[in-house]
């Protein structure tokens, strides 16, 4: 019984590390600081300018029911602003342990909104020309 319960404390551990090091490389992707994953607030903070909206979105992220809709359509920003679809969006949502390090690691996924988020019209889609 004490074996499964250090195999179980082992695994959730690697699984935490898993997620906070695929943020990590995904907020570097998008040219934000790293570390920003590890504080509370500011991560959020720093995923709003990753997904380019305003700060309000702050105070929807912390509306209890309003906020499920929010991180929803943050999450699919997310996917967006790095050219992948509603269907990586999915993955996202329903299989994160797999999505995000794909997010993270694979090299051909690149930040397409860039630094200065010129290429982005007002709802938030890349611009095309």
């Amino acid at each position: 019984m004490e074996g499964t319960i250090i195999f179980l404390f082992i695994f959730v551990i690697g699984i935490v590390l898993l997620m906070i090091i695929s943020q990590w490389k995904i907020y570097e992707k998008a040219g934000k600081p790293g570390w920003a994953v590890l504080v509370p607030i500011y991560s959020i903070i720093v995923l709003l300018e990753i997904i380019k909206k305003p700060g309000i979105w702050l105070l929807w992220l912390l509306i209890p029911g309003v906020n499920i809709i929010f991180a929803i359509w943050a999450i699919n920003l997310l996917s967006k602003s790095f050219g992948k679809s509603e269907g990586f969006t999915i993955g996202l949502l329903f299989l994160p342990y797999i999505f995000y390090p794909i997010l993270a690691f694979d090299k051909s996924i690149r930040y397409i909104y860039g630094n200065n988020g010129d290429d982005i019209n007002e709802i938030g889609a890349p611009e095309v020309v």
